[in-house]
């Protein structure tokens, strides 16, 4: 059983895509320059559904309206410099996609966790993303 301080190594990953053909992509404050989707953690006890709706939110401040779980997900290896936040002998995480379409780019509201948002055509983010994961999802989901 884990530790009430020990992290949900579960999360969320949302992509925020244009019908016009942009991204939304953020860079991370920590680590710094760091670019991706909307992303965070379950919490002990959240849904994936729930988790989303509330990163979108807290990250953007985009409504969840029109929300699409896309029923699938990676699991990937955690950072060595993030294992401490989990449980002992946590290696591994599992991403929940999610898929939000908007008509044209949207002003968004950043969280403090973030320094910029950026919409960016298809290619332009596929090449700007860090997250391995965030690009599969895209490359999945958006190319034609």
């Amino acid at each position: 059983m884990p530790g009430a301080a020990d992290k949900r190594p579960e999360s969320v990953l949302v992509i925020v895509a244009a019908r016009t053909g942009e991204v939304l992509v953020l860079t991370r404050r920590q680590p710094a320059g760091f670019r991706q989707s909307v992303t965070g953690s379950l919490a002990w006890g959240e849904s994936a559904w729930s988790a989303a709706v509330r990163e979108l939110g807290e990250e953007t401040g985009l409504s969840a309206e029109g929300l699409i779980d896309l029923e699938i997900g990676a699991r990937f290896r955690i950072r060595p410099e993030w294992r401490a936040r989990f449980g002992p002998g946590v290696r591994e995480n599992v991403e929940h996609w999610f898929l939000l379409w908007v008509d044209a780019p949207v002003p968004v509201r950043l969280s403090p966790e973030h320094t910029e948002a950026s919409w960016m055509p298809l290619q332009q983010a596929l090449r700007s993303i860090d997250s391995w994961t965030n690009r599969l999802a895209i490359e999945r989901y958006l190319q034609d």
